[in-house]
Formats: structure tokens, sequence, C-alpha cells
């Protein structure tokens, strides 16, 4: 089993700026790509972006330009720096990863936290 705890959501004006962290931990799981998603209210699960281990990035392309995602991978941590944020980006966060165990390959998400952006 693979836990994901996100920190660093709150509340925010329009074009100010926060950081997420995800912190994944499991014996025995190898952490491949991680990322991050989020559902406003009424609205389906959306990606925001993800990273590789290696480092390879993908955006929505509703966050390109404001939104960076990195990685410590020794510490299996991912992290979403947002900035200038919009109204449109309140919405619950999810982290979510891929793991290996083996010949098994599972997905994980983390419990999600609350990211609100005032006008």
């Amino acid at each position: 089993q693979v836990q994901l705890v996100e920190s660093g959501g709150g509340l925010v004006q329009a074009g100010g700026s926060l950081r997420l962290s995800c912190a994944a931990s499991g014996s025995g799981f190898t952490i491949n790509a991680m990322g991050w998603y989020r559902q406003a209210p009424g609205k389906q699960r959306e990606l925001v972006a993800t990273i590789t281990s290696g480092g390879n990035t993908n955006y929505a392309d509703s966050v390109k330009g404001r939104f960076t995602i990195a990685r410590d991978n020794a510490k299996n941590t991912v992290y979403l720096q947002m900035n200038n944020l919009k109204p449109e980006d309140t919405a619950v966060y999810y982290c979510n990863c891929n793991a290996n165990r083996g010949p098994i390959s599972l997905r994980y998400w983390g419990q999600g936290t609350q990211v609100t952006v005032s006008s």
C-alpha cells in the first residue's frame, strides 16, 4: 500500500500564489509518475500536471505558464507551485502516483486539499 499525504492548500486572492506538496510512502514500492488533478464542484476530476521519475512534465493548457510541477525523487515528494491564481482554479486538488511492486503496477490517490481563490 502507498500513502500520499498532501499539504499546502488554502485561501488566496486572485493573482496570489500557493505551493502544494505531496509525500508518498510505501515499503517495497517504486514510485513512478506523479501528478496533480483537481475537481471543482459539479465538475469532473481533471488533470493539472504530471511528472515522470525522469523529470518529464505535462500540463493542462489552462495552467501552462502559471503552474510548475517538480519532484524530489529521494523523498518521493511532488510539488505544485501555483502562481497568478484565478478564481477558476478553485477546486480540491488531488495528488496521484503510479507505483510498482514487482510486476504489479497500481495507481494511488491522496485525500485531497482544498484550494480557494477569491476574486
